[in-house]
């Protein structure tokens, strides 16, 4: 039984204040790295075999602050990377709106229509992302492993192990540090916890 801590990376600048990231190559801010300390305490009680990650910064980052406190070794993933929003990238919400007009309010009624210009699509992403996934799973039938990530790539692998699509995409939290706990009972997936942030209130109260 392979056992899948998925993460989300902690704070970036862009999630501050909030634009489009994907692939932007962005670090953690100081409160990102506190952020992944606290995660990598909480993740500490089991014993992982290896950390995954997407390959932009913000995701190494947090992988390699959890992979020094577990004592092994974080190594990326291409297919965890980011979705790609392609001419979107770094826009503002407010800025998607304007130049993207009908494609924007798509984006939040009906996400798993849109084709971001000169980027990706969400079947696109959760395609790479299941492959990359299935193949961890493969390498480690019998493991902990800890896979970094993004909040787009995040929700749809939730969405895969709730088996539902992409149309459910806004029904599934993803905050930032948060982390996922699920266990693979043959091809079936068994979700034990899911956007959790306990280990994140000490910060928040300070």
């Amino acid at each position: 039984m392979t056992r899948i801590i998925l993460v989300r990376h902690g704070q970036a600048e862009w999630n501050q204040v909030e634009r489009f990231r994907g692939w932007a190559d962005l670090d953690l801010n100081e409160l990102g790295r506190r952020q992944a300390e606290a995660a990598a305490d909480r993740i500490a009680r089991w014993s992982v075999a290896a950390v995954y990650s997407s390959p932009l910064r913000r995701a190494v980052t947090t992988a390699q602050i959890l992979a020094q406190k577990l004592g092994v070794e974080a190594k990326p993933v291409q297919g965890l990377i980011d979705i790609n929003f392609g001419q979107w990238q770094g826009l503002s919400p407010e800025e998607a709106a304007v130049r993207g007009g009908s494609l924007y309010s798509l984006w939040l009624k009906s996400p798993h229509l849109v084709q971001f210009p000169k980027g990706e699509n969400l079947g696109e992403v959760r395609g790479r992302a299941v492959n990359a996934l299935d193949n961890l799973i493969a390498a480690h039938p019998e493991d902990t492993i800890v896979l970094v990530s993004h909040k787009v790539v995040c929700q749809i692998l939730m969405l895969y192990f709730l088996g539902l699509g992409n149309s459910h995409f806004w029904q599934v939290a993803q905050d930032v540090a948060t982390l996922n706990l699920i266990e693979m009972n043959g091809d079936r997936p068994v979700i034990l916890s899911l956007n959790d942030t306990c280990h994140l209130k000490q910060i928040r109260e300070e």
